[in-house]
């Protein structure tokens, strides 16, 4: 899905996906930032909790209205360590995206200490 694409159009603008493992499950919603062609998320220590799985279905929402489904995507979850390629500038975008931060700017270190940063690979999208 390249960023061209309408799924990955919303998918940037919206703050909000559902995610849900490509197993089946529950939806549960997870905030993100599109960078990269690929959609970021940072989870565990004081951060959102997200679904066991390498593999899982993202659900695009319209803003404009509520609760319509724009379409979906399939994704592949990578986890990205600090120091590697790309963990540097996604965490730098994901920052300031952060709405909310308890430690201000001691948040990305913090990210590296406890949480997961983690990268929703787009593997193919439905709808739109």
């Amino acid at each position: 899905m390249t960023a061209d694409h309408p799924l990955a159009e919303a998918t940037r603008k919206s703050g909000l996906v559902w995610v849900r493992p490509a197993e089946g499950g529950r939806e549960q919603p997870v905030w993100h930032v599109w960078h990269d062609d690929a959609a970021w998320v940072v989870t565990g220590g004081l951060e959102q909790p997200f679904p066991d799985a390498e593999q899982v279905e993202v659900v695009v929402r319209s803003r404009a209205r509520q609760g319509d489904r724009l379409g979906q995507w399939s994704a592949t979850v990578e986890v990205v360590a600090p120091g590697a390629p790309g963990y540097d500038d996604a965490v730098r975008v994901l920052h300031a995206e952060r709405l909310n931060a308890p430690d201000g700017e001691e948040q990305p270190a913090r990210w590296a200490r406890g949480s997961r940063v983690l990268r929703l690979r787009p593997a193919s999208a439905a709808g739109a």
